[in-house]
């Protein structure tokens, strides 16, 4: 049994809620232990990993968050250096699935966060217990 840090840019509460479901379901199906943690935006998910890493407390991490795009540059900023931060430390061995949608709109952010349609929190969970299992069997 692992112990996982679900780390959630909570902004869209409704939206966060259900990937956080899922995300959960998936922990719970395979056994692990998890810790939710908040964050003001999903800008900080990377350095908020970065730091619970270095406590040694958690085997991997899930990143929660939505980024929706607006009338600016913003979402651009956000979601690349959000997936790039992610990106970063996961070349450190770091077991991590990122769980940030990027979307156009709520009604796509609605049909991606749904445990019952594409479910992103349940495979960003699985995508890190995956990780995490490769990680252990290359020793890192």
């Amino acid at each position: 049994m692992a112990k996982f840090l679900i780390v959630e840019a909570r902004f869209y509460d409704h939206l966060n809620d259900l990937l956080i479901e899922g995300a959960k379901a998936a922990l719970d199906d395979a056994g692990h232990k998890y810790e939710v943690v908040t964050v003001p935006g999903a800008l900080e998910i990377p350095g908020a990993i970065a730091l619970a890493a270095e406590s040694g407390r958690y085997d991997g991490f899930i990143a929660i968050g939505v980024v929706i795009r607006g009338e600016t540059y913003h979402f651009e900023v956000v979601s690349n250096e959000s997936a790039r931060g992610l990106m970063a430390l996961s070349m450190d061995a770091i077991a991590i699935g990122n769980g940030i949608l990027t979307v156009e709109n709520e009604a796509q952010a609605l049909t991606r966060a749904k445990r019952t349609e594409k479910d992103k929190g349940g495979e960003a969970a699985k995508a890190a217990i995956a990780m995490l299992a490769l990680r252990e069997r290359f020793g890192a």
